[in-house]
C-alpha cells in the first residue's frame, strides 16, 4: 500500500479530469467492460458515480491479469492519471478527458459467467430481471431511476419540513380494517387466534394525531395491501406522502400540497412543463361526463359530449331504442379526422368490436360542411346540426358515438377519448398536467350485492355533515372527498375528514354497520372524538407514482429497488415462503391447503 493513500480509493470514476494530469489515484469499482486493441487493453472501471477509462499495455506484468478478470468483477486500481490525446478525448464522458494508467491491480472479488449483462442497452424478461436483481440495479437507468427516486423523497422532505410539517412513524402492527383492500395479516404469539395488520394506510393514526393537538402531520408511509399488480400499482406494498392537517378546509389542503407536488415536478421535470398552482378543480359528475374517468389525462384535448335528448326521438332507431330502455349517448369528437381514409374508420370499428362493443358509429363533417356516414345517411339535418352545435365540431372534423348503459358509456366512451387521442396524435407531450377530481358521493352500490357501500374513505365528512345523512337518499350524499390525478395517474386521494362520533355512527349505519362494530374496529377513533376532535383533513400521493412519471417509465417496478412480480413474489429471496411445523407452532397455526380439482 502507498502510504498515506487510501486502500480503496482517493476518487470516485466520475472525479477525474485533466486538471489531475500526471497525479497518481486509486479506485475502486466494477469493470464494466473491456477492449484488446492488441498491445494495449483498455478496461472501463464504473462506480455509482460514473465511468472512468483504464489502460494497460502488453510489457506490463499485469496485463495477463487484466486480460483474464471477468465483467462485473470488483477490483481497485492504483495508477497515474494521462491526458488524452485530443483525437481520443470521449465528450460523451465526464471523465473522458483522461485514462489512467494501471500500475497496481488488486482484486477485490471475482465475478461468475454473468445471467444478464450490466453493460449495454439488451432488454431482459422480468424473471430473470428480478431474479438476479442486484445485477439488474447496477445498470445505468435503474441506478438513474433509484437515485431519481431519492433525490424526490429528500425534496419532499425538504419541502414538508418548510412548510411546518411536523414528520411521525406510525405502527406497522396494527388491527385489521373491515374497509379497503385486503389485510396482510401476521400471527401474535402472545395471544393465540388472533392477528395484527400491517397498515393499509396510516389513516386513524394520522387523524388521531391531529385529535392529539399536532397541527400539520406528514410521513414517507410504507403501505401494505394484498392487491393485484398492475403496470401504476406494485402488489404488497408501497409508499406514500401522507399528509394531514388541523383546523383547515378542502381549499386549504390543496393551497398546502400544490407548490410541493408542482415544485418537486419543476425541480426534476428534465424539460417538461408542470401545471403551475392553483390545479384544475373537476366534480367528478363533471369529470366522468367529459372525460369518462375521474382520473382524466388532461394532456389529451378531447371532450366528451352527452347527446342522449338529440337521438331521444331521432330516426336512428338503434339509438333512439337504446335510449328507452335507459342507455346514453357519448359523443367523441376527432378534431381533424375527416381527411383520414375509411381505413381509419373501419380500424376504429373493429378495435370497437374487440373490446366488446358491438362497433364504433360516427360522423364525418366534410371541409365544405356537409355530413357523411352511415349515421349521417339515416339522421334528420336537423339532428345532424344539433349534433354538430352540441359537441363543438366543426367542418373538417369527424365525431364518434357511444350508446350503452350510463357505467358502461362512460368506461367505454373514455378508452375512445384516448384511442381517438392517439391515432391523431393530439396529446401535448412534455407535459406535467395536474388537477383535483372534487365532490365525490359518498355511497355507492355494490355492483355485486347492490347494498349501500363507501365509495371513497369511510371517515370523510360527507357534505351537508349530519343533516345530509338523515334528509338526503344515499347516492345523493356527496363527501369533501378528492384525488390529485396527473397525466392520468391518480396520485392519491384524500379528504375533508369527519370528527363527529354522531356523525360517524350515522354515516356508518347506512352503510351497513351497526354501533357496535363501529366500536370494536374503530373504537380508539371513536373515543378520540368523544373528547375534542379538530376539523381535519388531508391527503396522501403516492411516492412510487410520482417517481414513476418524473423517470418516464411505463411500469412502476422500474423505479422500485425491490418490486414484487405480478403474482406478489420476490424472485430474488423466495418470499413468500413456507415455514416448518415449529413456528407454526409457537403461533397456534395449522396449514388449511385448498383441495386439488380432479378432473
Amino acid at each position: 500500500m502507498i502510504e498515506g493513500m487510501h486502500p480503496y480509493r482517493t476518487h470516485t470514476c466520475a472525479e477525474l479530469n485533466a486538471k489531475n494530469n500526471g497525479q497518481l489515484v486509486r479506485l475502486s469499482g466494477w469493470v464494466h467492460s473491456k477492449r484488446d486493441h492488441g498491445n494495449l487493453l483498455f478496461l472501463d472501471l464504473r462506480d455509482q458515480f460514473g465511468l472512468t477509462q483504464c489502460v494497460i499495455d502488453i510489457s506490463s506484468e499485469l496485463f495477463q491479469a487484466v486480460e483474464d478478470i471477468r465483467p462485473e468483477s470488483v477490483v481497485t486500481i492504483t495508477g497515474n492519471v494521462l491526458k488524452r490525446s485530443n483525437d481520443t478525448v470521449n465528450p460523451s464522458l465526464g471523465t473522458g478527458e483522461i485514462e489512467v494508467s494501471i500500475q497496481k491491480l488488486t482484486i477485490e472479488s471475482h465475478a461468475e459467467l454473468l445471467p444478464m449483462q450490466v453493460a449495454g442497452d439488451q432488454e431482459y424478461g422480468e424473471d430473470i430481471r428480478l431474479r438476479f436483481r442486484f445485477l439488474d440495479l447496477r445498470r445505468k437507468q435503474m441506478q438513474k431511476n433509484i437515485l431519481l427516486r431519492n433525490n424526490v423523497i429528500s425534496s419532499i422532505r425538504r419541502r414538508m419540513t418548510k412548510a411546518g410539517f411536523i414528520e411521525f412513524q406510525t405502527p406497522i402492527l396494527t388491527a385489521s380494517s373491515p374497509e379497503g383492500a385486503r389485510d396482510y395479516l401476521v400471527a401474535s404469539r402472545n395471544h393465540p387466534g388472533a392477528f395484527y395488520a400491517l397498515p393499509q394506510a396510516p389513516q386513524q393514526f394520522k387523524q388521531l394525531l391531529m385529535m392529539s393537538g399536532f397541527d400539520k402531520y406528514f410521513q414517507i408511509a410504507p403501505c401494505f395491501r394484498d392487491e393485484d399488480a398492475r403496470a401504476d400499482r406494485s402488489p404488497g406494498e408501497f409508499y406514500q406522502l401522507d399528509v394531514e392537517m388541523a383546523f383547515v378546509t378542502q381549499d386549504d389542503v390543496f393551497d398546502a400540497l400544490e407548490p410541493v407536488l408542482a415544485g418537486v415536478f419543476k425541480e426534476f421535470a428534465n424539460g417538461h412543463t408542470v401545471s403551475s398552482p392553483p390545479f384544475p378543480r373537476i366534480p367528478y359528475k363533471e369529470s366522468m361526463l367529459k372525460y369518462g374517468t375521474d382520473k382524466p389525462d388532461l394532456r389529451n384535448p378531447i371532450t366528451i359530449y352527452d347527446l342522449t335528448e338529440a337521438f331521444k326521438d331521432s330516426s336512428f332507431t338503434l339509438f333512439s331504442k337504446g335510449i328507452e330502455k335507459g342507455a346514453v349517448v357519448r359523443a367523441i369528437p376527432a378534431m381533424g379526422a375527416a381527411n383520414r381514409p375509411r381505413s381509419f374508420f373501419d380500424k376504429l370499428n373493429d378495435w370497437a368490436r374487440a373490446e366488446g362493443a358491438g362497433g364504433l358509429g360516427y360522423i364525418v363533417f366534410e371541409p365544405s360542411g356537409e355530413a357523411r356516414g352511415p349515421i349521417a345517411k339515416i339522421l334528420e339535418s336537423s339532428c345532424i346540426d344539433e349534433i354538430k352545435d352540441k359537441a363543438c365540431i366543426k367542418n373538417g372534423d369527424a365525431v364518434f358515438f357511444v350508446c350503452q348503459p350510463l357505467r358502461l358509456a362512460e368506461s367505454f366512451s373514455s378508452l375512445v377519448r384516448e384511442r381517438i387521442c392517439n391515432e391523431l396524435e393530439l396529446r401535448s407531450t412534455n407535459e406535467f398536467s395536474f388537477c383535483w377530481i372534487t365532490d365525490y358521493p359518498m355511497y355507492e352500490l355494490d355492483d355485486e350485492t347492490q347494498k349501500i357501500q363507501f365509495s371513497h374513505n369511510p371517515f370523510s365528512m360527507p357534505q351537508g355533515g349530519l343533516k345530509a345523512l338523515e334528509t338526503l337518499p344515499p347516492l345523493e350524499i356527496l363527501a369533501y372527498q378528492y384525488d390529485i390525478v396527473c397525466n392520468g395517474i391518480e396520485l392519491s386521494s384524500g379528504a375533508i375528514r369527519n370528527h363527529r362520533p354522531d356523525i360517524m355512527v350515522k354515516a356508518f349505519n347506512i352503510a351497513g354497520y351497526d354501533k357496535k362494530v363501529l366500536e370494536e374496529k374503530f373504537g380508539g377513533m371513536l373515543r378520540a372524538f368523544q373528547y375534542g376532535a379538530p376539523p381535519h383533513g388531508g391527503s396522501a400521493p403516492g411516492i412510487d407514482r410520482m417517481v414513476m412519471l418524473l423517470a418516464n417509465e411505463p411500469n412502476i417496478r422500474e423505479v422500485i429497488a425491490f418490486p414484487l412480480n405480478q403474482q406478489a413474489e420476490c424472485l430474488l429471496t423466495g418470499a413468500p415462503s413456507k415455514v416448518d411445523d415449529n413456528q407454526l407452532q409457537l403461533l397456534n397455526l395449522k396449514i388449511s391447503l385448498p383441495k386439488k380439482e380432479t378432473s
